[in-house]
């Protein structure tokens, strides 16, 4: 069983970026990674603010030796061999085990999850909640898809300790219940302009647009274990470069002439970026320039950069009009999952639970 439903998700695109900014830990030396929206379109109801957290009372203690029922619903027995497939596929997905000081809170939710999976599972067979072969074959080929082969497929399966078949009826479960999930949030009516209108009053921090600016750079790239001898002649000719800059050059013929950065071609422009977008050298040389001005030789662990500075934007608001879709999609997925979970809950608290550790 390895998952519950479906729930709703707003996703966020990302673009590529060019040399001089930010890598990501397991990339620190690549020369493009991925990096924010630009703030024109970041933020656009990307979350509402969050709830303050209340303190948790510590999970009950879990049994050394579990039995081989864990609890039943209406009757139906909750199996230790489904929690342990359940707690072996957790710990595949986050590459360890549970760690010995979270033990009972992660294995009470674990065993929740499979509670309320029975709960689920029941009630499509009492409202004979159907999917067809065809929809649960066409589910299993997207999952081989993901996959470079189906021997990889197989191996994957022999992992959790599952074999197709058996995947083949967890899958259907789960398609019925994310039918009957979903049919009873479609009847959720969408969210008013009042609501988000209001929405956006109320979360000013989510639509902001910070300052930014836009730079063209010239990249001489040098690597950062290279000989003094090696670092000598290429700031050197960074040196050089910034003398014809400074004295009237065309700053973009020289990008395209000198620079090792894909930005070269549109002349070293890297549009707009706000504070923390760019590697923290960059990004301090960048924002202390004002349009026009050009840098001195800025070190980064891409190399040598020249940096000219071509606008600037303060920090804003982005307009109402600009993000009130957004909203909109966020409001109403935000809704269909409140009552999703109020739909379950009001079936837990028809049915009879039975937790035995």
């Amino acid at each position: 069983m390895n998952r519950l439903f479906s729930v709703f998700l707003i996703a966020f695109t990302v673009t590529a970026a060019a040399a001089c900014r930010k890598a990501p830990a397991s990339a620190a030396k690549s020369d493009t990674a991925a990096s924010p929206q630009p703030a024109a379109t970041a933020g656009q109801g990307t979350a509402q603010p969050p709830a303050p957290v209340e303190a948790k009372p510590p999970a009950k203690p879990m049994p050394a030796q579990l039995p081989a029922v864990l609890a039943r619903v209406n009757g139906e027995a909750v199996t230790k061999v489904e929690f342990d497939r359940l707690i072996k596929s957790m710990e595949m997905r986050a590459n360890q085990s549970i760690p010995a000081e979270r033990r009972d809170e992660i294995l009470r939710q674990a065993l929740d999850q499979l509670v309320t999976y029975a709960v689920l599972t029941q009630e499509t067979r009492a409202r004979k909640v159907m999917v067809t072969a065809e929809e649960v074959d066409s589910n299993i080929k997207q999952m081989r898809a993901q996959f470079p082969s189906e021997e990889e497929f197989k191996k994957a399966l022999d992992a959790r300790g599952m074999t197709l078949e058996k995947l083949k009826s967890d899958t259907r479960i789960d398609m019925t219940i994310n039918k009957m999930v979903e049919t009873e949030v479609s009847s959720q009516a969408a969210p008013s302009d009042a609501e988000i209108r209001a929405f956006y009053d109320k979360n000013p921090d989510k639509f902001k647009q910070d300052e930014s600016v836009r730079a063209s750079h010239i990249l001489f790239r040098v690597d950062e274990n290279a000989d003094a001898a090696t670092k000598k002649k290429v700031m050197e000719q960074a040196q050089a470069v910034l003398k014809e800059a400074r004295g009237g050059a065309d700053f973009a013929e020289l990008a395209k002439k000198h620079s090792a950065d894909g930005s070269a071609q549109q002349g070293g422009d890297l549009n707009y970026f706000t504070h923390g977008q760019m590697v923290p050298p960059f990004d301090q040389a960048a924002f202390a320039l004002k349009p026009g001005e050009i840098s001195d030789i800025v070190t980064t662990q891409f190399g040598y950069h020249i940096i000219k500075v071509t606008d600037r934007k303060p920090a804003t608001a982005v307009p109402f009009d600009q993000v009130s879709g957004r909203i909109k999609d966020f409001l109403a997925e935000q809704q269909k999952q409140q009552k999703a979970e109020a739909f379950i809950q009001s079936l837990k608290q028809k049915a009879k639970i039975e937790v035995l550790v």
